[in-house]
């Protein structure tokens, strides 16, 4: 079995758009210069989907992701609040095995830090069934969506 990594885009009003790694890639390394203007002005969700393939053809949905991007007025994405939610998400899940190396011996126990925890929730999301069933479809190949890959706007 093989595997395809797709990333999608989810707008508000549920279109679901394709973009290619490589486009994210670019777009996060330098988000003045690779923009999306179909997608000015909002929080954007987004899924990192793994496609199990058997002969080059999709046969099932392996792993899904979910994260939110900003996207400002001028189609710029904000990269760094980004890159810090993913960071905090690494950290909340990690924390449980590594809690005992960082304990604070001044602290009695009862403190707890919870910033990674709410730095993660504001670019965690859920999809609805409905979205969830559409995603997974899209990803399959048994719907079309439009693609961004090939579009992401250079300033």
């Amino acid at each position: 079995m093989g595997y395809s990594y797709q990333r999608y885009l989810i707008a508000a009003d549920d279109t679901i758009y394709r973009m290619a790694n490589t486009a994210f890639d670019r777009m996060l390394q330098d988000p003045t210069t690779y923009r999306l203007p179909e997608l000015a002005g909002q929080r954007v969700r987004t899924t990192e989907v793994v496609v199990g393939l058997v002969d080059r053809e999709p046969v099932a949905v392996v792993r899904t992701s979910f994260a939110v991007l900003v996207v400002d007025h001028a189609g710029c994405v904000d990269a760094d609040r980004y890159r810090k939610q993913q960071y905090a998400r690494v950290e909340t899940a990690l924390a449980p095995a590594f809690a005992p190396a960082f304990v604070d011996p001044d602290r009695d126990g009862k403190v707890v830090d919870a910033a990674s925890q709410f730095i993660a929730q504001g670019g965690a999301w859920s999809p609805t069934v409905a979205l969830a069933r559409a995603l997974g479809d899209t990803a399959l190949g048994r719907h079309k969506c439009r693609r961004l890959g090939n579009r992401v706007s250079k300033a």
